[in-house]
């Protein structure tokens, strides 16, 4: 089952960090973005296509810019403040984009600059500077020079650690990214100058420790370490009271200080992929966290004081050894996504109705055999994963969950197919493929119930119909049929007019209804390991323009035979020779047609008159005797 990306690591692809998240991608929800640049204005001053933008069109300080206004709003005047020249495949930094001395953002990213020119100084007024995944090995001199400089992002370039002492100069900067750039120690003199930094990018390296220095970055709010070589939380950090989110995922980490009890404005702690058995208690005098991620670890359970932690939104609990859901989740009313994904979960607790305001919660890969009632308690929920457990039912009142959109029961040990999902309402995507449960042998033809219905996955099992009511499902887009034993699809599927993926792989079809070209909205159709006659194998290999252009064709010929068939039997009746179907009936009795019986009256009064022609032969005369 499709999970929704919950997790941003990568400054690069997205400029904000990032969210909750493990291994399996999740929802974007929670996306900090620091700056956007999404509208396309062009200049004809430069070769180069670069977006540029006035200053009358940038937003209040502290916003993200908007998408561009159309028409004459979107006219260029003489000065310009913003320009972005991404992903143009520059080698360097054009001369006419260091003229313009004006410029207060700049997107230089994706590009393959391999050096900054010493011209770089001419532009003082810039605030934001977007340097990252270029071929950047050396900062020049002159780039501590840009007294005004607030924002750059120099991830993802080789530099060498000895020109990072350049940034140190940079007193106005408040965001530095230095993601992915092989660092192995953060220079003490950018600790010691940078004053007002809120935040500090570092995932991606190859980070021990921090430097002692790092307690003057008083006004730091945020700082990712993630996938670096810490193995001791870096004390540190428990001195920087202002500190809202620590991002330390994917570290060697087996244990956390009392100390972090200091941080009470802390909001946001990513701790998953590390090699924590136990939490410190003093974990619940962080009042404001929110969002905490303790995915895949070593944990059996949680101190029984957080249950404090009232505000708590977000909880990731999957891949650890907890066997039952701790108690103090289900005291946290505020929560809205909790996953629970193999975690070794036996059973639910009952309590778990008090979470009123979940609306995603991932329970799949434990050993759960039975739901509780409480569970359709949870009137807001929307995402239901229970993919891998071993469930034989579920309970009668699953309805009460109105607002399910995405329900996942993929590879469970259903007795037989589980009804109760037709009683959802609102549900959009159904996963109950049985890779490695009990597979089904039907599909019922409630499923049409499911009037909301836009995916119905339904591989690895052993059907052999499809119901017909899977053509009265008005916004179906995609049916997965794959590996099952379907000998035939029923011509009501052709009704089915939003379908746009029909996956039918390795079944035992030997044709498919020959109106499924009237389905217009079909991108994908997959017919690989059928025994296809109608169409032939070779038409079905070639996609499903192919498969289309014979259907047509096919219907082309099917009309032409029924045209030629109508015109014959006009002239059957123009020529008076009686209704065409009393003369098929007639010919496959044996008997003759109108016209043969009249045409076999008419020469046997022939033949008696040219009898009577003849003396001496026929009846003799009256009067006359022998």
């Amino acid at each position: 089952m499709e999970r929704p990306h919950t997790k941003e690591i990568d400054s690069n692809e997205v400029k904000g960090e990032r969210q909750l998240g493990s291994q399996s991608p999740r929802s974007s929800s929670h996306l900090e973005p620091v700056s956007t640049t999404t509208f396309q204005i062009f200049s004809g001053i430069f070769q180069h296509p670069f977006e540029i933008m006035s200053k009358d069109r940038l937003p209040p300080e502290g916003l993200p810019l908007r998408a561009p206004p159309t028409g004459e709003e979107a006219q260029i005047t003489d000065r310009t403040f913003f320009l972005d020249a991404s992903r143009q495949g520059l080698t360097r930094i054009p001369s006419e984009i260091l003229a313009l001395g004006e410029l207060e953002e700049i997107h230089l990213e994706g590009n393959q600059i391999e050096e900054i020119p010493a011209d770089i100084q001419r532009l003082k007024n810039v605030r934001v500077l977007y340097l990252n995944n270029n071929q950047v090995r050396s900062l020049c001199p002159e780039l501590g020079r840009l007294s005004s400089l607030e924002g750059l992002d120099l991830s993802s370039n080789p530099l060498l650690p000895a020109s990072l002492g350049v940034l140190s100069w940079l007193r106005a900067l408040r965001e530095l990214r230095l993601y992915h750039t092989d660092i192995r120690e953060v220079p003490v003199p950018l600790c010691k100058a940078l004053h007002h930094l809120e935040l500090f990018g570092l995932s991606g390296n190859h980070l021990e420790s921090l430097p002692k220095e790092i307690v003057n970055q008083t006004k730091l709010r945020e700082i990712y370490l993630k996938q670096n070589q810490f193995k001791v939380f870096p004390p540190e950090l428990c001195a920087l009271h202002n500190l809202e989110i620590i991002d330390l995922d994917e570290n060697q980490l087996t244990a956390l200080p009392d100390e972090v009890g200091h941080l009470r404005r802390l909001h946001k702690l990513y701790l998953a992929y590390n090699h924590l058995c136990s939490l410190p208690e003093s974990l619940h005098l962080c009042g404001r966290m929110a969002v905490l991620d303790l995915s895949h670890n070593l944990l059996h359970s949680l101190p029984h004081n957080l249950e404090e932690l009232v505000e708590m939104t977000e909880v990731g609990l999957s891949g650890n050894r907890l066997e039952k859901l701790p108690r103090q989740v289900c005291r946290w009313p505020a929560l809205h996504l909790l996953y629970v994904h193999g975690a070794g979960l036996r059973s639910l607790r009952c309590s778990i109705r008090r979470l009123t305001n979940l609306c995603f919660l991932d329970l799949s890969q434990n050993h759960l055999d039975h739901l509780p009632a409480q569970l359709c308690s949870l009137r807001n929920l929307e995402i239901l994963a229970l993919d891998d457990n071993n469930l034989l039912q579920l309970p009668p009142e699953l309805g009460l969950l109105s607002k399910l959109k995405i329900l996942g029961l993929t590879g469970n040990e259903f007795v037989s197919f589980p009804e109760e999902v037709f009683s959802l309402v609102s549900l959009e995507k159904l996963y109950i493929g049985q890779d490695q449960g009990t597979k089904f042998t039907y599909l019922p033809e409630q499923v049409g119930k499911l009037q909301s219905l836009k995916e119905l996955h339904i591989e690895n099992n052993c059907l052999e119909y499809l119901p017909i009511s899977l053509g009265s499902l008005p916004h179906l887009e995609v049916l997965d049929c794959r590996h099952n034993l379907l000998k035939q699809i029923p011509d009501s599927l052709c009704q089915a007019q939003d379908l746009k993926e029909l996956l039918l792989e390795d079944n035992l079809l030997t044709e498919i209804p020959e109106n499924l070209d009237q389905l217009v909205n079909l991108q994908v159709l997959t017919l690989m390991d059928n025994p296809m006659e109608d169409p032939p194998q070779d038409v079905c290999a070639g996609g499903i323009q192919s498969i289309w252009k014979y259907l047509k064709e096919k219907k082309a010929k099917k009309l032409r035979a029924i045209r030629i068939q109508a015109w014959w039997r006009g002239v059957m009746v123009i020529r008076g020779l009686g209704k065409f179907e009393d003369l098929v009936k007639g010919r496959k009795k044996g008997k003759s047609s109108p016209k043969d019986k009249k045409d076999k009256k008419a020469a046997a009064a022939a033949a008696a008159a040219e009898a009577a022609k003849k003396p001496g032969k026929g009846k003799p005369g009256k009067g006359n005797k022998k």
